[in-house]
């Protein structure tokens, strides 16, 4: 017993460590993301056996952090954080009602954003079994998610697409409608947010990020979301030399 206390100890200690080392110019962003009940979520995680290690970042938002973990057998994982001081809870909301899984009647902002996390979870669980290229969903606990990392195996991320388009673009579109396919009829989902900056670049393949937002195909706002992803792709991938329409992409989609 006393040995696994000792070794949950080492761990909260190798979680605190992280926030001491960043500079004063880093000191008030991580005060924003290690608040104390974090601290405590990421502690107990860490305890599961989930997490040994917190590297750097990956992203950074208003909203999330999405930092590199290192598993007790040394695998990357992405620790995604959510924020409570800086997430814009006017959005969430939006996105949550209509969606018959989360019934939430409460203006409490870090239940709000449990349920957040739960969504996203839930998401891309839903994504994976239907096919749809997306992280790997671990586990959740109150603000905090953790997923696949999507990089190589000495823990470089993989780009978004705005950073490093394909070098075939005509190939990677295609196998990223395919993807959009799947997302919308066999998952019965619409992301809500699809663009370059949530595509990842794996290898040259798609990879969809950021599952937060996406709602239920039969939510009332479903339409106009799927409508606003279509026409993102279409003027993203029209710089990159791809021929496209929305119309043709609506009747590939076509959600049934």
């Amino acid at each position: 017993m006393d040995s696994k206390i000792a070794k949950a100890d080492a761990k909260h200690e190798k979680l605190h460590s992280q926030k001491r080392k960043k500079d004063s110019s880093d000191r008030k962003v991580g005060n924003e993301i290690f608040d104390k009940i974090t601290l405590e979520t990421l502690y107990k995680l860490a305890n599961q056996g989930h997490i040994d290690i917190l590297n750097g970042a990956i992203s950074t938002g208003k909203e999330a952090n999405v930092l590199t973990g290192i598993t007790d057998d040394g695998k990357f994982i992405a620790v995604k954080v959510y924020r409570i001081a800086t997430s814009d809870f006017k959005k969430m909301d939006y996105y949550l009602k209509g969606d018959p899984r989360f019934n939430l009647k409460t203006k409490n902002k870090r239940k709000i954003i449990y349920s957040w996390v739960t969504k996203e979870f839930k998401n891309l669980t839903r994504l994976e079994s239907a096919g749809v290229k997306v992280p790997h969903p671990i586990t959740s606990a109150n603000n905090v998610l953790l997923i696949e990392f999507i990089g190589d195996e000495n823990g470089n991320p993989a780009q978004p697409v705005k950073n490093q388009p394909p070098k075939n673009s005509e190939e990677f579109f295609k196998k990223l409608l395919i993807n959009l396919k799947l997302f919308v009829n066999e998952a019965k989902l619409v992301h809500g947010d699809l663009s370059n900056y949530n595509i990842l670049n794996k290898d040259e393949e798609p990879v969809i990020i950021d599952v937060s937002q996406s709602v239920v195909l039969d939510n009332p706002i479903s339409r106009e979301l799927l409508e606003r992803d279509i026409n993102t792709l279409v003027r993203e991938y029209t710089k990159l030399g791809v021929k496209t329409s929305f119309e043709e992409i609506w009747e590939y989609v076509n959600p049934r």
